[in-house]
């Protein structure tokens, strides 16, 4: 029995110890089968269907490495411009900053009640501080003067217009008529809503109540664009019942618009002194003192009429004219220089400016043969300043009937049509 149990025992060991070899051996394969191939020529990753070498990935790797430098130095490049552009925009925003500061500025200028950045508000003042607005600029000749274009709540007077068209005209285009339209209610805003601190006399109705204006009470308006600083405008507004007109003056300098003023003209103790060189021409002279009668004695009745005549020809006939003035219509404002030369309008002009002794007054320079309005003597009031301000107007003398009555069926008389309007 014991012979027996050990060639039992000795049987099943060196079973378990081949069972054991034939694992190791399987699992030996299997490791072989499994492990990375490291021959050279081996596929790598790529297209299904293709086989790359390194050599292409390592030019891959080294275009894209490249595409992404050059990227790079591009973006670099950028900022340091951008950099650079800022820094100049800044000194120039301070050099602006400092010349505000130096130069004088006797209008404190005010924009919205928004709260707006301090470095945009800036620019924007300096804008008005450069353009003419408070203060002239010298010009070389008349040539350099920016004009005015007049307009009113439905008519523009265009000087570009030339002989080609009619200078009166409705707005056609819509971005003018929302221009002019939101002018003229940013003008009411400013009369209707003053500011706090403004110091202006207070403007009550009839019964105590405050004044409020609309659009039916602007009278006529002006502007003119500095293509390098904006646009000016020039705004007046007149109650039908009272005799002080409320002028705002805006700007908008390439941007919102923003107040420059706003006051109160009294006009009624503006005297003008219309003078008028002239010789020979007596029969123009008697229809011009005809509607110098009608619109300056009759309507306005604050005029000085100063003729300075040339020559001794129909001197005579132009006393009688002006006696016969006097004695119809109770007229004794006018003075009457006679002098014997040859007639030079320059010189007529000087004459007359200097006859004046009585003070301060408003100076019209006139020709015989130009009719006028009582609206345009308020004109001459609300835009002239003594001192540092003329009203020079540009007279439309067109005489072609297809320009100037091409809106009316039938012309006027041929009298009415000789008359030139300002």
């Amino acid at each position: 029995m014991p012979r027996r149990g050990l060639i039992l025992q000795t049987r099943t060991h060196w079973l378990l110890l081949g069972l054991a070899l034939l694992c190791s051996l399987v699992l030996f394969l299997y490791l072989l089968e499994c492990a990375p191939q490291t021959d050279g020529n081996a596929p790598l990753p790529g297209i299904i269907g293709e086989n790359y070498g390194k050599e292409y990935y390592q030019a891959l790797l080294q275009e894209q490495e490249e595409h992404y430098q050059t990227r790079a130095t591009s973006l670099k490049r950028q900022i340091a411009q951008l950099k650079q552009e800022l820094q100049e925009m800044s000194e120039k925003m301070r050099s602006l900053q400092e010349r505000k500061n130096v130069g004088p500025n006797g209008i404190g200028y005010q924009g919205n009640k928004e709260q707006t950045p301090s470095d945009l508000l800036e620019f924007l003042h300096s804008q008005i501080d450069k353009a003419e607005v408070s203060i002239g600029a010298k010009l070389p000749s008349e040539y350099g003067v920016i004009p005015f274009e007049s307009f009113t709540l439905m008519k523009v007077f265009q000087l570009e217009m030339g002989l080609t068209r009619h200078p009166e005209e409705k707005p056609v285009r819509k971005d003018k008529r929302d221009e002019l339209v939101e002018v003229i209610e940013a003008g009411l805003e400013v009369i209707n809503n003053p500011d706090e601190d403004e110091e202006q006399e207070d403007e009550d109705g009839p019964l105590g109540e405050k004044m409020i204006f609309n659009e039916n009470d602007f009278v006529e308006g002006y502007y003119r664009t500095e293509r390098d600083k904006g646009t000016q405008y020039e705004l007046f507004f007149k109650k039908a019942d009272l005799m002080e007109y409320r002028h705002v003056t805006l700007f908008r300098p390439f941007g919102p618009l923003m107040k420059v003023k706003s006051e109160m003209i009294d006009i009624t103790r503006s005297i003008i002194n219309i003078i008028v060189p002239l010789a020979e021409r007596t029969e123009a002279f008697a229809q011009f003192m005809q509607n110098f009668r009608d619109v300056c004695i009759h309507q306005d009745k604050r005029i000085h009429l100063t003729v300075v005549y040339f020559g001794k020809e129909g001197l005579s006939k132009v006393k009688s004219i002006l006696e016969s003035v006097t004695s119809e219509s109770n007229f004794h404002n006018y003075t009457l220089v006679s002098l014997n030369e040859e007639f030079n309008r320059g010189q007529g002009l000087n004459v007359g400016a200097r006859a004046w002794d009585k003070g301060e007054v408003l100076m019209f320079f006139c020709d015989v043969d130009i009719y006028f309005s009582a609206e345009f003597l308020n004109s001459c009031r609300l835009n002239a300043e003594p001192g540092k301000k003329v009203f020079y107007p540009v007279v439309f003398s067109l005489y072609n009937p297809a320009i100037v009555y091409a809106s009316q069926d039938i012309p006027p008389p041929v009298e009415q049509q000789l008359i030139l309007f300002i």
